[in-house]
């Protein structure tokens, strides 16, 4: 498992928090328990399994959503 933090653009309402969320736990590989949006950080924390996904593919599905990702920090959990 690795542990992902990814910076995000300032989050405008508490609503995008949850569609954040929901779409990352939905993610094949990531540890849905894991999943958490730091709305005042504007932070997403997650386990993810980097042999079925990549981060890139993570950011993606957060950027897809209309979100922009300033960056990603990964380390082995």
């Amino acid at each position: 498992m690795q542990k992902a933090v990814i910076q995000l653009e300032t989050l405008a309402c508490p609503s995008c928090m949850q569609k954040i969320e929901n779409a990352v736990k939905g993610v094949n590989g990531v540890n849905q328990d894991s999943v958490k949006v730091l709305f005042n950080a504007s932070k997403v924390k997650l386990d993810f399994d980097s042999e079925t996904v990549v981060i890139n593919e993570i950011e993606k599905v957060i950027q897809d959503l209309g979100y922009e990702v300033l960056k990603s920090k990964v380390k082995s959990a």
